[in-house]
Order: C-alpha cells, then sequence, then structure tokens
C-alpha cells in the first residue's frame, strides 16, 4: 500500500529526519512511537504528502487515504453542524446500512444537530473518527486520537478500532504514546527518534537495547504512558 525508500527530510542544517525506509501492507496495523521531537507529526506529513522529502521516495498505491487529526477546532463564527461535516464524505464509498453502522457504533446520532465547538473532546474524535471512514480509506492514519480524551472515551474508541467490521477494513498507522495499546493491540511496531530505532512485532521489540532505551523496561501489566528518559536511542551494528 505504501513504501518509504531511505527518505530524509531537513530543514536547513537541521535533520528532522533521516533514511526512513518503510512498508505498510493492505490490512496491516502498524503503531509509530517516539519522544516528543522524534519525527512523528514530520513523517506523517510526509505520507500525506504536505511536505516533500529531502531525499529518497514515498511511493504511494492507495487510492484514499484519511486522516484523523490530534487536534481539530472550528472557529465559533462558523455554524458547522455535524451532520454538515459528515455529509462532506463521498457518498459512494459506503452504502446507506454501511453509513448507519459507523454513526451507531461511535454513537453520534444525538450528536448531528450540535455545532461542532459545542462538543467535547471525546465527541470531536468519535466525529473525525466517523468522516475519516465514511470514505472508506485503503489508509487510515490516526494522529494521538486518544490524547487528552476521558477513559470512557478513549475504551469506546479503543473498541471500535480493535473491531473494525470487514467492509471497513484498511490499512492502519496509528501514532500514540498509549505504550499499553500499543503493545497489546498492534502486529507492528515502529520505534522513531529521528530515524528508526527498532521495528517489529512487540513481543520481539519490546527486549532490544534500542526499545529500553528510549521507554525503559516494559511490561504488560503497565497501564500508563510510556515516560521518555532519554534524547537518544541506542544503537547496535
Amino acid at each position: 500500500m505504501l513504501s518509504l525508500d531511505n527518505v530524509s527530510f531537513h530543514i536547513g542544517s537541521q535533520k528532522i529526519l533521516t533514511d526512513i525506509s518503510l512498508t505498510l501492507s493492505k490490512d496491516e496495523m502498524v503503531s509509530l512511537i517516539g519522544p516528543n521531537g522524534a519525527g512523528k507529526s514530520t513523517l506523517v506529513k510526509l505520507i500525506l504528502g504536505l511536505n516533500k522529502p529531502t531525499k529518497g521516495k514515498v511511493i504511494n498505491h492507495t487510492n484514499v487515504i484519511s486522516y484523523v487529526p490530534q487536534k481539530f477546532s472550528v472557529p465559533n463564527i462558523l455554524p458547522l453542524r455535524v451532520k454538515d461535516l459528515l455529509a462532506q464524505a463521498n457518498p459512494k464509498r459506503l452504502s446507506g446500512d454501511e453509513r448507519a453502522f459507523v454513526l451507531d457504533k461511535l454513537s453520534l446520532n444525538p450528536l448531528l444537530d450540535r455545532q461542532i465547538h459545542h462538543l467535547s473532546g471525546g465527541e470531536t474524535q468519535r466525529v473525525l473518527m466517523a468522516r475519516a471512514l465514511l470514505d472508506k480509506p485503503d489508509l487510515l492514519i490516526l494522529d494521538e486520537p486518544m490524547q487528552g480524551l476521558d477513559p470512557d472515551s478513549e475504551e469506546l474508541l479503543y473498541a471500535f478500532i480493535d473491531g473494525l467490521p470487514p467492509f471497513l477494513a484498511c490499512a492502519m498507522l496509528v501514532v500514540s504514546h498509549d505504550l499499553h495499546w500499543v503493545m497489546k493491540g498492534t502486529r507492528r511496531v515502529i520505534c522513531l527518534n529521528k530515524h528508526i530505532c527498532c521495528q517489529g512485532v512487540p513481543s520481539d521489540i519490546a527486549h532490544l537495547p534500542e526499545f529500553v532505551a528510549l521507554f525503559g523496561q516494559y511490561h504488560a501489566s503497565h497501564q500508563t504512558p510510556y515516560i521518555h528518559h532519554h534524547d537518544h536511542c541506542q544503537h547496535t551494528h
């Protein structure tokens, strides 16, 4: 679906990302983790085509990419209702029953006539998730979708992501600080700190020195987001 071949992104002499190579296959869920300033948002912008790489190639074989941002705000003077935002999705991508399923599972029917700027953080994220999925994307990018949400909203969205029905199946790239969910809920994890420090299935990378240098020792009983203690990951040759 997507591949990056030795992609670098520099601003002047500042190296934001260096030699990033990765692939994302159909229906695969990949988590992207790393400390603040690691270049996660920059990598997402390169994939979305909002930035051009300084070096290397981004090869995209998808027809539709949907994106759920970290933050979304609407000016108070703009009278945008939930149903107005959702109506912008391509009506031909899903059937009427499939659209109804998305709205029901995300508990959006009671919110359809509400103004976007009157919604809580959890309600806004559910609306953005629905808007992204109503286009039936080949690739769904979620940028810190749970940041700042209350536990109930987190649980609802995690359950929805984990249980997507076949008609919504797509490749997913999830940027997350929730290490417990990342290690439990995804098949492949990419650790980024301006370059790819390590990647692989959670059970394998949790013991790698590069992972431990960034996130400390991980135990399955951990229920809290990770705390970053180091500025640079270690390297093995």
